[in-house]
């Protein structure tokens, strides 16, 4: 049997709505609220009522402001881009790639100078073992002459010869600007007989630079570093000098030759080598990391034989800065050459600092060519340095006097 809705499902039931009616009705409710719409925020004017009314507080005048004028600021911008040609950006293009240009030109020399600014700020931090004034003495070179515990002998032997002694090198600090001093460090033992005797040998002299460094002959470039660092900190000079104890030094000519390149920032000066990697266990001047360096037989990179060579202002705050992480190859020379691969640094290879003892540098000096340092190749100094310097002084020496006439 088939299912009869009864008389009360009847009642229930509701006649549809027409679409059509429903699609007017829809319109009709879009177009009253348009109007409406437009009618309340035309006017500017009726804004602050309309807020108020419904209870939504009145925009901040200066937000306001703030609005056109960064509206303002776009439509600007927006009119300058379509109104330039295609021209004037290749302009603009170009002088800000030329602008870019200089920038790279002048980085260098600006992060030196950061350097430089970095360590003054710096000195006036470290333990000097002076007053609370951290304010540098000014310098035009400091000279520093590599010893050891056991070279009194050596240092005796330059102190007689081409380094003034007591008030002269004082006067010679106080009226030139020229700093000389012995550098050493300590003794594994502290306060152990050999510092004693250093220190009793200070007193007499007031000439020795003391390192926080443990002396060893395997430890050069460590005290090296060292002493570029410490002197930095203490004498503001334009130039530093690394010399060994056994080499003989005419000061007016260091002197003179330095002050040729007191213009240029960044100078590493000295007589420029490329020696062997010796890779051989056992043998003098033998690399450890010999492999860094290619294959077997290749040469070190060009580097101041360790002797005698200088550094500008500039580079001696950039190892101050950077001493912990210089690396330290088994010699001292390759590793301070190896600190300047990569700068902007000017090699200066000056054979004057590294002519033969006599007769190499009495001839050179009876023609007019004083030499700045003197020494012999194959001992990596003066031969028998206590008893030959006397007379390589006074056959290659510059005469007394020359110093104190320098125009600096």
């Amino acid at each position: 049997m088939l299912w009869q809705p009864d008389s009360e499902s009847k009642k229930m039931r509701v006649k549809p709505v027409p679409g059509k009616a429903i699609f007017i009705l829809c319109i009709v409710s879009f177009l009253g609220g348009s109007l409406f719409t437009s009618r309340t925020w035309t006017h500017p004017s009726d804004n602050k009522d309309i807020h108020h009314i419904q209870g939504i507080p009145n925009p901040n005048p200066n937000h306001m402001e703030k609005l056109r004028t960064v509206a303002h600021d776009c439509d600007h911008k927006r009119k300058l881009v379509e109104g330039s040609t295609s021209g004037d950006i290749m302009g603009e293009v170009a002088k800000t790639h030329q602008a870019i240009q200089s920038f790279d030109k002048t980085i260098s020399a600006l992060e030196m100078e950061l350097a430089v600014a970095r360590t003054s700020q710096a000195r006036g931090q470290l333990s000097i073992g002076k007053s609370s004034n951290h304010s540098l003495q000014k310098a035009f070179v400091v000279i520093g002459i590599n010893t050891a515990f056991s070279s009194k002998k050596r240092r005796d032997s330059v102190r007689e010869t081409w380094m003034p002694k007591g008030a002269k090198l004082k006067k010679l600090e106080r009226e030139r600007g020229i700093i000389i001093r012995f550098v050493i460090g300590h003794s594994a033992t502290p306060g152990g007989v050999l510092d004693r005797t250093i220190d009793a040998e200070d007193a007499e002299n007031k000439d020795f630079l003391r390192l926080k460094h443990v002396e060893g002959y395997h430890e050069l470039s460590t005290k090296t570093r060292l002493y570029f660092s410490t002197a930095a900190s203490i004498w503001d000079a334009e130039f530093y000098v690394k010399v060994d104890d056994d080499v003989h030094v005419n000061i007016g000519m260091l002197v003179t030759t330095l002050a040729r390149h007191r213009s240029k920032p960044r100078i590493y000066i000295g007589c420029m080598k490329s020696g062997p990697v010796l890779s051989q266990k056992g043998v003098k001047y033998h690399e450890p990391e010999f492999w860094k360096f290619g294959e077997e037989g290749n040469k070190y990179f060009r580097h101041a034989t360790g002797q005698i060579y200088a550094i500008s202002k500039d580079l001696a705050a950039y190892i101050s800065i950077n001493s912990p992480i210089l690396h330290r190859y088994a010699n001292e020379d390759v590793s301070l050459g190896s600190w300047f691969i990569g700068l902007e640094v000017e090699h200066v290879d000056e054979r004057s600092m590294c002519c033969g003892t006599p007769p190499d540098c009495e001839w050179k000096t009876q023609t007019g060519k004083v030499c700045v340092a003197s020494f012999d190749w194959s001992c990596s100094g003066i031969c028998k340095s206590v008893e030959r310097m006397k007379e390589v002084h006074n056959n290659c020496g510059e005469g007394v006097g020359v110093v104190w006439n320098i125009d600096l």
